[in-house]
């Protein structure tokens, strides 16, 4: 089943718990789909399912904030050796490759590591727990993740939600077009077919011959 068709089962209140819940997770450093379940639920918001986009976009943008402190916090406790665990657990995503790069784009960047990290898919998953193991100070990982995590899941939000309302509405246009297209078509066959057959009965009429009058 596809993530957008299971939300839609499920009550309002559940969708905003499971957004900001797989968000969390996947933020402290957990590779979840976390975009994809923000998308489908701001798409499953334009199609009047009674989910509050404006509160979406808060629960993401909350469980955004509060799984990076976790992996901070996480990070900054377990050091290097929760990065080499994290590696045997999930070599895709925590290779030593993806660490490496990862680590030079924090000591060149800085705080804007971890902001531009929010809006890329591995550095969302690294941020947190690796601005902890290099002992960024709190404060300066709390501004780039309260910005980020912000702008990322309440932008998200807000544009997939006005481009599915923008969409239903230009798919309702054309299905009134079509209709209007479809009536038009149909009222100029009707007039086609009744010109013909007037045109057929009046030749008709001129190939008959003419009747004779009696006592001639």
């Amino acid at each position: 089943m596809h993530v957008q068709e299971w939300l839609d089962t499920v009550p309002a209140v559940a969708v905003y718990a499971v957004v900001a819940l797989v968000i969390g997770v996947e933020s402290l450093g957990i590779p979840l789909p976390g975009e994809i379940v923000l998308v489908s639920a701001a798409l499953l918001s334009s199609q009047h399912s009674g989910i509050n986009p404006v509160l979406l976009g808060a629960c993401a943008s909350l469980g955004a904030v509060v799984g990076d402190s976790i992996g901070y916090a996480i990070g900054r406790k377990g050091g290097r050796p929760l990065l080499a665990w994290l590696g045997n657990k999930f070599p895709r995503h925590f290779s030593e490759g993806h660490i490496a790069t990862a680590e030079r784009s924090f000591e060149k960047w800085g705080m804007w590591a971890v902001f531009v990290g929010r809006f890329v898919a591995l550095l969302r998953i690294f941020a947190g727990p690796l601005a902890g193991v290099l002992r960024m100070p709190y404060w300066k990982f709390l501004i780039a993740n309260v910005l980020g995590g912000v702008i990322w899941a309440g932008g998200t939000t807000a544009v997939v939600y006005y481009v599915g309302v923008v969409a239903e509405a230009w798919l309702k246009r054309f299905s009134y077009l079509g209709l209007a297209a479809a009536v038009l078509f149909g009222v100029a066959s009707m007039l086609v077919v009744r010109r013909k057959a007037q045109r057929m009965s009046a030749e008709k009429a001129e190939s008959e011959p003419e009747p004779v009058p009696a006592g001639e």
